[in-house]
């Protein structure tokens, strides 16, 4: 497979047009409601409704559901396979020991996914259909990201801990920890009204992941 990662689907402007700003409201509307709703409860009039535009308007940006709905997972997943692309090829080009600092790492993520928190609602929803909502093009930014985490797990795991054929096992149970985490923070909310998505419980679970991380990854000094 190759590493290099897929071109994103908009470019970003310095002064965005008014159109670039109608596309990126209909992205935030459909991202929230994709994440309610799932694909199927989705239609485009209740994006186009949520957005106050007309649907022809919105046909000017985004051809179809199933395009927008890739869209809406390209503009999410996008950083983070820019950032796991980056992670790697310092690991590739480092003879140090690998990782030297996990937490930024893991805080540069989870930062991502803060200004995106229905993205993880998204994945999860993916999970359980089993992938069927993926065309290739989408395929081309989530396989490359597994792709990367595993390579880079690989190069950092301690082997008198793991072996490398746990590494898969390590990499999904990280993302478990992290998709989860936003994934149930409504249903949370409802039974104990805790709210997980707040400055507070974040910065939590960002020490959580960054301290998990660094002691799954930290030599085994008990042997």
């Amino acid at each position: 497979m190759s590493t290099t990662a897929p071109t994103p689907l908009t470019t970003r402007r310095e002064h965005p047009t008014k159109g670039d700003r109608t596309a990126a409201a209909i992205l935030a509307a459909a991202e929230d409601l994709f994440a309610e709703k799932g694909y199927d409860g989705t239609t485009l009039r209740d994006v186009a409704d949520r957005v106050g535009i007309r649907i022809p308007s919105l046909y000017n940006h985004f051809e179809s559901k199933e395009a927008l709905y890739g869209a809406v997972l390209e503009r999410g997943l996008g950083p983070i396979l820019e950032l796991l692309s980056s992670v790697v090829a310092e690991a590739r080009a480092s003879e140090a020991p690998w990782p030297p600092e996990p937490r930024p790492i893991v805080e540069a993520m989870l930062a991502v996914l803060d200004a995106r928190p229905q993205l993880p609602r998204l994945l999860l929803r993916e999970t359980l259909a089993g992938g069927t909502r993926l065309s290739p093009e989408l395929r081309d930014w989530i396989a490359p990201i597994f792709e990367r985490a595993g390579e880079a797990a690989a190069r950092g795991v301690d082997e008198a801990r793991f072996g490398a054929d746990q590494v898969t096992h390590l990499v999904l149970a990280i993302y478990h920890v992290v998709v989860g985490y936003y994934a149930i923070a409504p249903f949370y909310k409802q039974l104990g009204g805790h709210d997980l998505l707040s400055e507070e419980a974040r910065e939590r679970q960002a020490r959580f992941v960054a301290d998990l991380v660094e002691n799954l990854f930290s030599p085994n000094t008990s042997r």
